[in-house]
């Protein structure tokens, strides 16, 4: 993964909007959400870094992930995106592809 560079982020996000994607989120200790499919109908980037990112689905919900900080685009054409604290340790995860993810 390369840190984030919000206005690549917030291109590939814009690839999302109007399609139907699949969501791995987590946060350690918190959260985890897999292969969750939604129609995105918006997404957002903010910040200057650590970044967080929004995305609408279906209209109606929201989900928002903060305190991003590198992102990759794997071959697959999956916007993976990640927070890592200054140990070097993943705390956050947005993953979002046109695929189911791996179970």
């Amino acid at each position: 993964m390369i840190k984030l560079i919000r206005s690549k982020v917030e291109a590939e996000l814009q690839a999302f909007v109007g399609t139907e994607a699949y969501i791995h989120s987590e946060a350690t200790s918190f959260v985890f959400v897999r292969n969750f499919k939604v129609k995105v109908t918006h997404a957002f980037i903010a910040g200057e870094g650590p970044f967080r990112a929004a995305l609408r689905f279906d209209g109606h919900g929201w989900l928002r992930m903060e305190a991003l900080t590198h992102y990759e685009v794997d071959a697959n054409g999956r916007l993976l995106l990640a927070g890592y604290d200054d140990r070097g340790r993943m705390n956050v995860a947005l993953h979002l592809g046109k695929e189911p993810f791996p179970e």
